[in-house]
C-alpha cells in the first residue's frame, strides 16, 4: 500500500510539473480556483527572444571598436576678421605665442601661432581655432581690456569734437586715442595715436601749430622726434619708433606720438603754421 502511494504520488508531481512547464512555455495566465488567488493573478510571459539591436549586434559578436569622437567645432580660421579675432590675438599674445597685432585678422601668423599652441597642449595641429582650443586658451588668459584689443591701434575714431569742424584742424581725442587731419569738416586723414603718462599728460584745449621741424631730436630726452609739430611749448605731434613698436605698452613725455610714418609724412606735408589743434576728450 505503502509503495502503490508513492507512486502515484510521484505521478502526480511529475504531472504538476509537466503542466507547469506547459504554462511556462505558452506564455498563458495561470489563475488558482480559491477566491483569494481569483483576486491576486499572477500573469507570467516570456521574452520575446528577439536581441535589440544595442545587446547585440548583426553578426552575434560583441563590437570592440570604439565610437570616434566627433571633430570640434571650427569657431574662427585663416582669413575671418572682427572682434573676435583680436581678443584670440590678445590672448595669444599673454602667453608669447603671438607678439605682433592685435590686427583683428587672422593671418599667417595667427595661424601659426594657434597650430604652435595646439601642438604644445596634444591637439591637433590645424591651426584653426575650434571649440577645444578656445577653452584651452580661455583657461590660461584673462580678459583682455580694451588697450590690449587695440594695443597697436586700428580702434575706431570717435565724432569730432564740435571745435574741429571748421577750418584746418588736426583733432585729437584722448577718448579713442585717435587723431583726424580734418578740413572743414571732412576728415582726411584718421591715425591712432599715443599720449603721455600720467606723470607726463598731454595738454587737453585749443592750440595752433607753431612750429614744423622735419628731423627734430629731442634736447631733453634726446630722443628722435620727426615729422614734429609743435602745438604747446615742447609738446608735438610726431612719429614715434616706440609706439611703432610697442603700442599702448609704453607712453610718451607728453607729446602725441603717430606709429603710422606714411601717414604723417602725409600729414606733415599738408598741415601749415597756424592750423588749429584740438585735443580733446
Amino acid at each position: 500500500m505503502g509503495r502503490t502511494r508513492g507512486k502515484g504520488t510521484g505521478r502526480g508531481t511529475a504531472a504538476l510539473a509537466c503542466g507547469a512547464a506547459l504554462t511556462v512555455l505558452c506564455g498563458c495566465t495561470v489563475q488558482a480556483s480559491g477566491e483569494e488567488d481569483r483576486r491576486s493573478p499572477v500573469r507570467i510571459e516570456l521574452p520575446s527572444g528577439t536581441p535589440s539591436p544595442k545587446s547585440a549586434p548583426p553578426d552575434g559578436k560583441p563590437s570592440t571598436k570604439p565610437t570616434p569622437a566627433a571633430p570640434a567645432a571650427v569657431l574662427w580660421s585663416r582669413g575671418d576678421e572682427g572682434r573676435d579675432i583680436r581678443e584670440l590675438q590678445a590672448r595669444l599674445r599673454q602667453i608669447a605665442w603671438l607678439f605682433d597685432g592685435p590686427t583683428g585678422t587672422y593671418d599667417d601668423l595667427t595661424e601659426q601661432a594657434v597650430r604652435g599652441f595646439q601642438g604644445k597642449r596634444g591637439l591637433p595641429r590645424t591651426g584653426k581655432t575650434d571649440e577645444v582650443t578656445w577653452e584651452r586658451l580661455l583657461r590660461m588668459t584673462r580678459e583682455p581690456g580694451k588697450w590690449d584689443l587695440y594695443l597697436m591701434g586700428g580702434q575706431p575714431a570717435d565724432a569730432p569734437d564740435a571745435r574741429c569742424l571748421t577750418g584746418r584742424v588736426l583733432c585729437i581725442s584722448k577718448s579713442s586715442r585717435t587723431l583726424r587731419w580734418m578740413i572743414d569738416g571732412r576728415s582726411v586723414l584718421t591715425v591712432p595715436v599715443r599720449f603721455g603718462s600720467q606723470y607726463t599728460p598731454t595738454r587737453e584745449g585749443v592750440f595752433s601749430v607753431y612750429w614744423k621741424s622735419r628731423h627734430h631730436v629731442s634736447t631733453l630726452y634726446d630722443s628722435p622726434m620727426p615729422y614734429a609739430m609743435f602745438f604747446s611749448g615742447g609738446q608735438a605731434v610726431h612719429y614715434s619708433s616706440d609706439f611703432a613698436a610697442t603700442g599702448y605698452a609704453g607712453a610718451s613725455h607728453g607729446c602725441v606720438n603717430v606709429r603710422d610714418e606714411r601717414a604723417i609724412a602725409e600729414m606733415f606735408a599738408q598741415v601749415r603754421t597756424g592750423d588749429k589743434v584740438v585735443v580733446h576728450w
